[in-house]
């Protein structure tokens, strides 16, 4: 009985190569299409999977009123927490991912990933050790362990445990090395405990470390939470109150209120509030989205499946007859039209496999991945579509093929039920829909998108790069530290400025890449305004073509103004409320500065947020010269490839030690919308392809409705009728429907896009003009197959179809 299925297959796949390799293609695609969201979702879902602590871990974050969430806390927690009988223990950690090379005999080795973390830390992440031992890896400042990946670079074969290297101008020994099962939250090459500088400093600041716990009942967390939500409420305003002669309902009003989180490791990579761990958050809605728009697209695959299937019942139809005057049940001819199913999904499934597996490479590079296919859960969710695919897809061709009347079929009857009709009828309004969803909806994000790119950003960064400065740790130390380090920037500057090309150089605390979001207290008549405080060398904004709106900008003429001048954003301004600012005075750490000038608002955050209020003064104030890492150049655009390698020449002289670094800030900044544009270009393929296989079905369906009209053509072409008649009325049922799959379409596409414009603070409204160039495009679609199969139809030879009558 197979052998003989498989014939009969063989043989209708012969005589119907180019329906069977649609059927083929349109499945492999929406199955590729969900392969590759099913990848996606499995990578982002195993972050910590792999850990057995990852339930009863918890990140302490905080929040103060009108300012972002943070994942920095205070010291102060810890007596509470020690004493507090639920939680097993606390790990404080430093700002995560810090960077410095790694010498062993003489070999450099650039480390990306070192983090500063208390002894316990394998406790809450434990990794695989390989060599050595958990509980004595970090036991003292001068213990480190490494990766396994970084133990080949750095050993290669050698066994590292005992060795000396040398990190952050320190000696350390090698005393674990350890292994990452899997994907992490924290995934570092090397760790160190230099944690008792910080933890016995008795600073009493409300951010300043990263703190975990490991908790006996997770139940039980929202005690922990509301003890430690009262010390920074009522204790730490208390303290900080008495210091400053306020009472503590004065000083909560000036503050704010502080609002403590628990977040557990469970959920820190698609569920977090804040990019709280090094390996940041994962993009859940972009996820989300990707998973809907690959199960609409398999959704239609099916759909289209079937309309071929039904549209090439006809041919078979008489077979179908035969066989069942041969004796065949109609069990029968639905075991064989599944088994068909059966071959063509295996077919399908097989091509969706080569097609990932051929533009897997390009799927990672456009993730920041390192994505395979080989995983015990994917080939279980792998049998799962084929299951399903041959169930949804295969079932109702056989059933409807099945039902065939015998002897209406042997004459030459093939006419069905009217539900019949309808359902595929209504299946092609279902695609019509879908195609429509995303003609719209791509058009949508691709305006959106394009809005951003050609936004007035406030500042002109084509020309301008940053480079990265690494000085030696030496010179971050002793009372002289700020100085030294402004001299030496200050010498980098001279000579960079003759080099031919340079136009302007400076430099600042200022990032343009969305990553700092950090906010300061700023008192003006002893009311606190939470803004951002950044400080800069004069000729920051000439260089990046910022626009000073009122007053005047910092002058190097004027020593007042790397003493006590501050500059402020516009939002700022109206934050403040201040109606004559130029002369005001406002308190920055404990200093009062007088505004001197306003700027107009720029952005340094991504899209999604909007400009925040913020107060800039001179880099020399307060010593914050010690923190420079950055110079930037603003370049002639004449010959930008020899002025950058003439920089880079330049570099190795003061930089002996790290590569050469730079970036242009606009392309900084472009990658604070990265995701969306990803989210573009995905939309915008996934169209292609949606389209593709919607006209796919129509193809069929109009084949299929042309094929049983047949007589109908021939008849009214003998009685006289015109071609351009003939057309018009085998091409309006499509165009009906047509105008009733995009209305359909309209309240989804206009509701979805609406709730994802709401991600920025900057962005487009949506007009009419994406629906009617939508429904245009369709149309055209639509008529273009529509009428080429009605054409090649009013062609053909009458006698065929009349000859018997």
């Amino acid at each position: 009985m197979l052998k003989n299925w498989i014939n009969i297959f063989i043989y209708h796949f012969k005589n119907n190569k180019f329906f069977t390799a649609l059927n083929v293609l349109g499945l492999s695609i929406g199955i590729a299409g969900l392969i590759f969201a099913l990848l996606y979702w499995n990578d982002e879902q195993s972050y910590n999977a792999w850990n057995p602590e990852k339930d009863n871990v918890y990140q302490i974050l905080v929040q103060l009123s009108d300012t972002p969430v943070g994942s920095d806390c205070a010291l102060f927690l810890k007596p509470t927490l020690d004493q507090d009988p639920n939680v097993k223990s606390i790990l404080y950690a430093d700002s995560w991912y810090q960077k410095d090379k790694i010498i062993y005999k003489g070999k450099k080795e650039f480390v990306a990933k070192i983090i500063n973390v208390e002894q316990n830390f394998f406790s809450f992440f434990p990794f695989e050790i390989i060599q050595g031992d958990a509980i004595s890896a970090i036991k003292d400042d001068s213990s480190i362990a490494i990766s396994d990946i970084t133990a080949k670079r750095i050993f290669g074969n050698e066994n590292p445990i005992g060795k000396q290297i040398k990190c952050f101008d320190q000696l350390f020994s090698v005393r674990a090395v350890y292994h990452i099962p899997e994907n992490s939250s924290i995934a570092p090459n090397a760790i160190i405990n230099k944690m008792k500088q910080y933890t016995t400093s008795g600073l009493t600041g409300p951010f300043l470390l990263k703190l975990l716990l490991k908790v006996k009942d997770p139940s039980k967390v929202d005690l922990t939470r509301q003890k430690l939500e009262r010390i920074y409420n009522h204790d730490f305003i208390a303290k900080i109150a008495k210091e400053a002669g306020f009472t503590v309902e004065v000083m909560t009003k000036k503050v704010g209120h502080f609002t403590v989180i628990l977040e557990p490791l469970s959920k820190a990579r698609l569920h977090s509030i804040t990019d709280g761990y090094p390996e940041t958050r994962g993009n859940y809605q972009f996820l989300m989205i990707m998973m809907g728009l690959s199960l609409l697209i398999l959704i239609l695959s099916i759909v289209n499946y079937i309309n071929l299937a039904t549209a090439n019942a006809v041919k078979r139809a008489k077979e179908v007859g035969v066989r069942k005057i041969s004796g065949a049940s109609k069990g029968n001819i639905v075991s064989q039209f599944l088994f068909e199913t059966v071959l063509t999904t295996s077919f399908s499934i097989l091509l969706a496999l080569v097609i990932v597996e051929l533009t897997l490479p390009y799927y990672n590079n456009f993730l920041n991945k390192n994505i395979v296919l080989l995983a015990s859960q994917f080939y279980i969710q792998l049998i799962l579509i084929f299951i399903i695919t041959i169930v949804t897809a295969g079932l109702f061709p056989a059933i409807y093929i099945s039902n065939f009347e015998t002897f209406k079929v042997l004459k030459g009857n093939f006419e069905r039920s009217k539900n019949g009709i309808w359902l595929r009828n209504g299946m092609l309004i279902f695609q019509f829909a879908i195609a429509a969803f995303f003609i719209i909806g791509s058009n949508i994000v691709y305006q959106q998108i394009k809005y951003l790119q050609n936004k007035d950003l406030g500042f002109k960064g084509d020309q301008v790069i940053s480079v990265s400065l690494n000085f030696p740790s030496v010179d971050y130390q002793g009372e002289n530290a700020a100085q030294n380090i402004y001299n030496k920037y200050d010498i980098i500057k001279q000579h960079l400025s003759k080099i031919k090309g340079v136009e302007q150089i400076s430099t600042g605390l200022i990032t343009f890449d969305g990553s700092d979001n950090s906010i300061a207290g700023v008192l003006y008549n002893d009311e606190l305004f939470k803004q951002r405080v950044i400080p800069l060398d004069f000729g920051m904004f000439e260089m990046l073509n910022i626009k000073i709106i009122k007053g005047r900008n910092f002058d190097r003429k004027l020593a007042s103004d790397t003493i006590n001048s501050v500059i402020i954003n516009e939002s700022a301004l109206k934050l403040m409320n201040l109606k004559d600012p130029i002369g005001k005075e406002l308190l920055i750490r404990e200093h009062k500065l007088k505004i001197i000038g306003i700027v107009q608002d720029f952005n340094l955050l991504s899209p999604e947020l909007k400009v925040p209020p913020i107060a800039f003064y001179n880099i020399k104030m307060f010593g914050m010269t010690q923190n420079i890492n950055k110079v930037y150049a603003k370049l002639k655009r004449d010959d930008l490839e020899n002025t950058i390698a003439n920089i880079e020449k330049l570099w190795s002289k003061f930089d002996t030690e790290y590569p050469f670094q730079y970036d242009f800030v606009d392309k900084e900044y472009a990658r604070t919308y990265e995701t969306y544009t990803k989210q573009k270009n995905l939309f915008s393929l996934l169209n292609i392809i949606v389209i593709a296989i919607a006209l796919f079905g129509l193809f069929a369906l109009s084949s299929y409705s042309i094929q049983r009209r047949m007589k109908e053509i021939a008849i009214r072409k003998t009685l006289g009728a015109e071609t351009n008649v003939l057309l018009k009325e085998l091409s309006k049922q499509y165009v009906l429907y047509c105008i009733i799959g995009f209305v359909i379409a309209l309240f989804p596409v206009y509701y979805l896009l609406n709730k994802w414009l709401e991600n920025f603070a900057f962005r487009i409204d949506i007009s009419v003009f994406p629906f009617l160039l939508g429904f245009v495009i369709l149309l055209i679609l639509t008529l273009t197959i529509v009428l080429s199969r009605a054409y090649s139809a009013t062609k053909t030879d009458i006698l065929k179809y009349l000859k018997y009558e």
